[in-house]
């Protein structure tokens, strides 16, 4: 039986009026989220849902000629890690050595599990199989990067659908109990709990927990409980709709994703809102940073995980002339190097630009774009470098300061719960000299805060 009806017409936090009343989804495909589930459902074969891996370890720290200053912070230094530009300085931040060095994101162990241990399977996949890799990603670097979510072992969706019930019956919510299942579920578990909710006692889950939480943790329960590719594409519909655009996200999404992925968002972009994402960017958008996310959308950027070397010393020259090396800048060359060149090559590329101009990439991006185009460009750049620590560095800053950018933090803490949070921990204490879950604790309160330490660990 397909999953009619989602998302609820009165479903999830909303731009006012979608989805229109009554109007049910066409997204996900009939007889992917069904209950009992279907053979070929979610995930999808391929590994669409798997991020390319964060960098080896083995790096290009201490490569001559690339000087620390502008770039991200090096390998940690004695003291700690050196802080990115504008962030706190004093004890516990190191300071950089003299001297030219990679001005690259740390890099995380190569094996970072508890108890020193190999890899983990990648979330979703069953025991034993090997997934399907990203298209021309080696599958152990699909495997070297890991989730605090994983799918529940003797899972059994009535059983949570009946928990969830119990916690919403009758006066008063019991939040934690609600707080134990979400948050100790993986993704595709939570979509066969709410079929099963459904069919066990003729009610929409969703609908239930909107009318017993509020407030910032029924905003994370609900991305929870979305399908990860509708919860990336209500989020950029969200960043577009009405006056204004949240430019930020448009980035920090369409940016890192790999091309199945992309392909996906758009393609169910068009299916839940009715609009085609191009057409939705151009009219919010404008300029190099409209065309740079324009780019992004084909979903072609190269997978092929082999560096060409010249061919990366031919794109540092041609970066070169185009910025540094001319009065003006070409932004079109760096828009197509930038969004065709795999994250292997674009490493390189970042090695071979650091011996030609005397300067890192990205201080040269500093100097030579600024605004939209320039946060654009230079996530591109972070994610080739070390993914982890670009998603690491968007949540301090969620946090730093008065006030909580808790919508930037409740959608990075859920569409990177299953991928690489683990790793996006490792770094985030290396940087900033605390861990995340530390910073999490002083900056929220109540349940939402149980609710993402829950999803975090410690």
């Amino acid at each position: 039986m397909a999953y009619p009806g989602y998302p609820p017409s009165d479903g999830y936090p909303a731009f006012p009026g979608y989805p229109p009343t009554g109007q049910e989804s066409v997204y996900p495909p009939a007889g992917q989220y069904s209950y009992p589930p279907v053979p070929g459902g979610y995930p999808p074969a391929g590994g669409g849902g798997t991020y390319p891996a964060a960098p080896p370890t083995a790096g290009y720290a201490g490569t001559a000629g690339y000087p620390a200053s502008g770039g991200y912070p090096g390998a940690p230094q004695a003291g700690g890690m050196p802080p990115y530009a504008g962030a706190p300085s004093g004890p516990g931040f190191g300071v950089p050595p003299a001297g030219p060095g990679f001005g690259g994101y740390p890099q995380p162990p190569a094996q970072s599990y508890a108890g020193g241990g190999p890899a983990q399977m990648p979330v979703g996949y069953p025991s034993g199989q090997t997934p399907s890799p990203v298209p021309g990603l080696p599958a152990a670097m699909v495997q070297c990067t890991q989730g605090t979510i994983q799918a529940a072992p003797n899972f059994d969706a009535g059983r949570d659908a009946e928990i969830l019930r119990k916690a919403m019956k009758g006066f008063g919510t019991d939040e934690q109990a609600i707080i134990n299942v979400v948050a100790n579920r993986s993704n595709d578990q939570r979509q066969k709990i709410k079929a099963a909710f459904k069919t066990m006692y003729g009610k929409d889950l969703i609908k239930d927990l909107k009318s017993e939480l509020s407030g910032n943790v029924e905003e994370l329960i609900l991305a929870l409980f979305m399908p990860s590719t509708y919860y990336d594409a209500w989020s950029l519909r969200h960043a577009m709709k009405g006056v204004g655009t949240q430019e930020r996200v448009l980035i920090e999404i369409l940016c890192t994703r790999t091309n199945q992925e992309i392909r996906d968002i758009v393609n169910c972009y068009k299916s839940e809102f009715g609009r085609d994402i191009e057409q939705d960017i151009r009219a919010d958008t404008s300029g190099h940073f409209e065309r740079l996310l324009i780019s992004m959308c084909q979903g072609n950027r190269d997978e092929n995980q082999t560096v060409d070397y010249q061919k990366a010393q031919e794109d540092a020259q041609r970066l070169y002339q185009a910025g540094e090396g001319k009065l003006g800048t070409d932004e079109s060359c760096f828009n197509m190097v930038l969004a065709s060149r795999s994250f292997p090559q674009l490493k390189a590329t970042v090695e071979a630009y650091s011996r030609i101009a005397n300067r890192d990439l990205l201080s040269s991006i500093d100097r030579e774009f600024s605004g939209n185009v320039e946060r654009g460009l230079k996530a591109i750049l972070q994610c080739a470098l070390n993914r982890p620590a670009f998603f690491a560095e968007r949540l301090y800053y969620s946090m730093k300061g008065a006030g909580t950018d808790d919508s930037t933090l409740i959608r990075i803490i859920v569409t990177r719960s299953e991928i690489d949070l683990v790793q996006i921990k490792q770094v985030f204490s290396q940087m900033y000299q605390k861990t995340l879950a530390t910073m999490i604790a002083s900056d929220t309160s109540g349940d939402y805060r149980r609710l993402l330490l829950a999803i975090v660990g410690q």
